[in-house]
């Protein structure tokens, strides 16, 4: 099964503005503080291997994206309240497969895109996605201005915060929900929750891990196989005094038996680091 197949089959709901459910200690207000004009770099560096066997036959896959993401503030209300815009600006992608060898492109390169990468080149430097949050992160709207493919990991230069201060152990959940579809299966919207917890508070930066419970039961192999490009853990650290996340990073590794008949498995391993690209002043 290749990522991206797997990605146009999976849609995402979001559960914009859901309350969170918090157990907080006295300590440090977290909250976001954009200002209109402002433009958020972020250098995205992704990595993933499927591994598909059915059978006697095994196929792998690897990707490795490198992308640098910018997230434009375009106005703030009275009440805090951002409006955010989402471009990509250049990329450069690598696929492998077992039995058809490596292809290599960047949003550099003068030669035409090879077969599958056409579109991404007329995605590249305009809007995609607007956004907007509240101080704490939560998702008041959303609008997809270009068609995209959900993301693994929410690809959000804002996670949610607690309305409440924190302190180290510090935890809070958000829940998610997911609907699923494969060939030969029903459709099935799956609630997830996930758990943070500030793990450090240090020179200004609240480090804060996140995992992913899946409340729905699951007894459909090929819809769990769809799920597992969805179910991740990870770390943030989020600067205090500017109010924006600094860095992220995000790791799975599953396996689900069965999704094609008794003798069939499929493991997915991926990874994702996110970072602030700091501008020169005279950018």
């Amino acid at each position: 099964m290749r990522s991206c197949a797997a990605a146009s089959i999976i849609s995402l709901v979001c559960l914009a503005g859901a309350p969170l459910q918090i157990h907080a200690a006295d300590g440090v207000r977290l909250a976001y503080r954009f200002h209109r004009g402002d433009r958020i770099d972020m250098q995205v560096r992704h990595r993933a291997v499927t591994e598909t066997t059915i059978g006697s036959t095994r196929q792998s896959t690897e990707t490795a994206t490198d992308s640098r993401k910018t997230w434009q503030v375009v106005e703030v209300d009275d009440d805090g309240r951002a409006t955010l815009e989402q471009s990509v600006n250049d990329v450069r992608m690598t696929s492998r497969t077992s039995d058809r060898g490596e292809i290599n492109w960047s949003s550099s390169d003068t030669d035409p895109p090879p077969p599958g990468y056409e579109t991404v080149r007329q995605s590249l430097g305009v809007p995609l996605t607007r956004l907007i949050v509240d101080r704490a992160g939560r998702i008041i709207e959303r609008h997809d201005l270009r068609p995209v493919p959900p993301a693994n990991t929410g690809d959000l230069v804002v996670v949610p915060l607690p309305d409440d201060p924190v302190a180290v152990g510090t935890t809070w959940t958000v829940p998610d929900e997911l609907v699923i579809e494969a060939p030969h299966a029903a459709r099935k919207a799956v609630r997830t929750r996930l758990r943070y917890q500030v793990d450090a508070i240090e020179d200004g930066i609240a480090t804060i891990s996140v995992d992913t419970t899946v409340l729905t039961p699951i007894d459909d192999p090929r819809l769990e196989a769809r799920l597992l490009e969805r179910i991740w853990d990870g770390t943030i650290r989020f600067d205090i005094e500017q109010g924006r996340v600094r860095s992220r990073s995000t790791a799975t590794d599953r396996r689900v038996v069965g999704f094609e008949g008794p003798q069939s498995s499929i493991r997915y391993k991926a990874s994702l680091e996110e970072h602030v690209v700091e501008r020169s002043t005279s950018d």
